[in-house]
């Protein structure tokens, strides 16, 4: 049976990761990058399609799981009728050739176990040919990829698994280290488990120590910090959406997407989290980042890329897996990355305005691409669109890619009164009025007294939440807080946030799909600006409640199932947890207003 997606933990290195089950098994890992090819699969299928497994023998075992404080390194401790034994689990700090890192320790008494290894390449396709090399190392090799494991332990082959039994007893430690390189390379020179692990250790408690932050959800916020941190590719700066491809929006349904790549319309929120909590080196990173990747025409931008920046993510299906739960298909790639969404030139206008807020450097050159970017806006924003959401249906004229729109032209407004930038401020200013007529003219139902998902429905859509916070509208404006409370009657079920209903709207796809988590936290913010802090206070705590054991959050929730869906961990829903915490803890009075993007 299928471990549910919150049993499951996150390790990485901060150019990949890996998802280690509350059962011992290692279930999914890509290397050498987020979106390469993956190892282990079996969380979109079977033992079969790659896992590897350490467990105690006697299946009666209790666990608990942990991370080492302030670090990415993980502890699942098994306690049996024998003694109690833990198992550490982390990914090196990468140096040199990717590696993944199992130490054994015994705490009390002796405890057996039990290890089972199915590496397959290629998402579970391609069973490489292992053999031993004359250093005791086990070596396995197929077309371009090369995985090597040491261990004292003897292991032994099984048909296309390698399994093992060993004993830990108290004060003993039993190591397991297996590392990817090009297969047409040298074999990797082993380490030393214990100083990988210490370095390990250090480098996270680290990093973790720079972050501004206080309060009561401190201990909430850094953990969603160190989350983000595992998901930015350290070469590149480029921060990807999730650890994952296909998990399903809703269990045994087709909304299974490969979250793997970088969007742009995470760009601002992103960028505020960071700086935020005082990480200004990774968010100059991801500013940075940004501009590689949309360098050139800008009609030809995209709203995703590859970590490097890489634009062709061309959309397959590995037929060969049955999916988590049977959730199919199982894609590779995304097609979106092809779609037209206004709203994302809007995103990168806000992160490069907020970045001159910041401080950031560089933004002169920032300003040049802006520029392009928003000569584009102004030929394209009466176009439809694809969406926020990215409908696969036909186009429409969304409210917030209007909006965002807007926003493009009102941030360059700003740069040239506020920043003292060259251009047009004129012309970007009307350019900006015509098309705000344009949305309060088509994007508002006077008789509903709600800004509306498309112009000329009759329906809302959570995006809608950000329109005050983006300064488009004063938080006391009653459109505003008409637009509020339609997404609480229409959009909130069992206490949490819909994008969208996808009953009444023909998005392209079958209906049905969890809480966007969020668009919660949207709410959250949503009420900080009206001042209804009861309100966002115990909305906070209820999706801190809905964190695994660890702190982890997927990219959406299902109330009635009581259980976490959608690809995981998400980075947009721990961004969503960072910011609002520091805009109610700035509510509370710490720091003045909390929330002012515009």
């Amino acid at each position: 049976m299928a471990l549910r997606i919150e049993d499951y933990a996150l390790i990485g290195d901060r150019e990949s990761c890996a998802l280690v089950g509350i059962n011992g098994s290692i279930d999914w890992l890509c290397w050498p990058r987020f979106d390469s090819d993956a190892f282990f699969a079996a969380l979109l299928g079977t033992r079969n399609n790659g896992h590897w497994r350490i467990w105690p023998a006697d299946e009666t075992y209790k666990v608990t799981r942990r991370y080492r404080q302030d670090t990415l390194i993980l502890e699942t401790t098994f306690e049996t009728d024998t003694g109690v034994a833990t198992v550490i689990d982390f990914m090196a700090r990468r140096e040199g050739h990717p590696e993944l890192i199992r130490i054994v320790r015994g705490d009390k008494g002796e405890v057996a176990f039990k290890l089972d290894l199915a590496l397959r390449f290629g998402y579970g396709a391609v069973i490489p040919w292992m053999t031993r090399t004359d250093g005791g190392a086990h070596r396995a090799i197929a077309g371009p990829d090369m995985v090597v494991l040491r261990t004292p332990v003897g292991i032994r082959g099984d048909g296309w698994f390698t399994e093992a039994e060993f004993v830990v007893s108290a004060g003993e430690t039993t190591p397991f280290t297996l590392t990817w390189a090009p297969s047409h390379e040298p074999m990797p020179p082993a380490t030393s488990p214990p100083k990988t692990l210490a370095d390990t250790e250090a480098f996270w408690r680290g990093w973790a120590s720079q972050a501004g932050v206080e309060g009561r959800w401190a201990d909430a916020v850094k953990r969603s910090l160190i989350v983000l941190k595992a998901l930015t590719h350290a070469p590149t700066g480029g921060v990807v959406a999730a650890a994952t491809t296909s998990l399903p929006e809703q269990i045994g349904g087709p909304r299974n997407w490969d979250y793997r790549y970088c969007w742009i319309r995470d760009a601002t929120l992103t960028l505020l989290a960071l700086m935020n909590a005082g990480y200004y080196e990774e968010a100059q990173a991801w500013r940075d980042w940004l501009l590689r990747a949309v360098a050139g025409s800008p009609a030809d931008m995209q709203i995703m890329y590859g970590v490097a920046g890489e634009r062709r993510l061309t959309e397959w299906e590995a037929d060969w897996l049955p999916g988590y739960e049977d959730s199919k298909p199982v894609r590779i790639g995304n097609a979106a990355s092809a779609q037209f969404q206004l709203d994302v030139y809007g995103e990168l206008a806000d992160s490069l305005h907020q970045a001159r807020r910041g401080g950031l450097t560089g933004n002169e050159a920032a300003w040049t691409v802006e520029v392009a970017l928003t000569e584009h806006v102004m030929r394209v924003w009466t176009h439809p669109d694809d969406g926020i959401w990215e409908d696969r249906a036909e186009r429409k004229h969304y409210t917030f890619s209007k909006v965002m729109a807007w926003v493009t032209l009102d941030r360059a407004v700003q740069a040239v009164e506020h920043y003292g930038l060259p251009g047009d401020a004129a012309r970007y200013r009307k350019a900006r009025e015509e098309i705000r007529a344009d949305i309060l003219e088509k994007g508002f139902d006077p008789e509903l007294n709600t800004f509306v998902r498309s112009y000329g429905a009759k329906t809302v859509d959570a995006s809608l939440l950000l329109l005050a916070e983006l300064g488009f509208v004063e938080a006391s404006d009653p459109r505003f807080i008409g637009t509020v409370e339609a997404v609480e009657r229409d959009l909130v079920h069992d206490g949490f946030v819909h994008r969208y209903d996808t009953r009444q709207i023909d998005d392209g796809l079958p209906t049905g799909e969890g809480a966007f988590l969020v668009c919660t936290f949207w709410l959250v913010d949503a009420y900080v600006m009206l001042g209804r802090l009861d309100d966002a206070e115990a909305l906070f705590e209820r999706l801190l409640s809905v964190r695994n054991d660890l702190g982890l959050l997927a990219e959406e929730y299902d109330p009635i199932a009581a259980r976490q869906v959608g690809n995981y961990p998400q980075a947009f829903s721990h961004i969503g947890l960072i910011n609002s915490a520091f805009n109610l803890t700035r509510a509370r009075g710490e720091n003045g207003h909390p929330i002012d993007r515009g």
